[in-house]
């Protein structure tokens, strides 16, 4: 929430300053980068906690809980959990290599943290894994009877 404030505070400043003041700075352009991307790729695991991510309803929604865990176990099993892995193979020497370089900043005068913003990447499949492994969990109790939901906050909700 406060990222997002950040980068909408942050855009209109560049904004103010370059068509206000004819002038701009690299380090507050590419800011808005790093707060952007900062808050899209940590948010990833706390949306599918709260079961806020994209998902076609037209189907989902008339079904039973148990058929919504059996349906979310499998995705976790065949999808989720596998492009976590995927994404972290991918992009672990990606950002190890960043870091080892010392590698600085897009532009000159630029913010120097590509190395951090570059380990956002596993940071965010690392994240996303552990949450599906957590619903998946809650699937299992939901199929085993022993819990109603996987998603215990939309309960009071009235489901999905």
């Amino acid at each position: 929430m406060w990222l997002a404030l950040a980068t909408v505070l942050v855009q209109f400043a560049v904004v103010v300053l370059r068509y206000a003041f004819a002038s701009s700075f690299v380090m507050m352009q590419e800011s808005v980068i790093y707060l952007h991307a900062t808050l899209f790729m940590l948010a990833i695991g706390y949306t599918y906690l709260v079961d806020q991510h994209v998902r076609v309803d037209v189907l989902y929604a008339g079904w039973s809980m148990r058929r919504r865990a059996l349906v979310d176990l499998i995705s976790i099993l065949v999808a989720v959990l596998p492009f976590c892995a995927l994404v972290v193979w991918a992009s672990w020497d990606y950002a190890a290599r960043s870091w080892a370089q010392d590698e600085g900043p897009m532009a000159v005068g630029g913010v120097p943290l590509v190395p951090a913003l570059k380990s956002l990447i596993p940071a965010m499949a690392i994240l996303l894994g552990l949450q599906a492994v957590s619903i998946a969990i809650r699937c299992v109790a939901v199929l085993a009877g022993a819990a109603e939901t996987h998603f215990p906050h939309r309960a009071h909700q009235g489901g999905a």
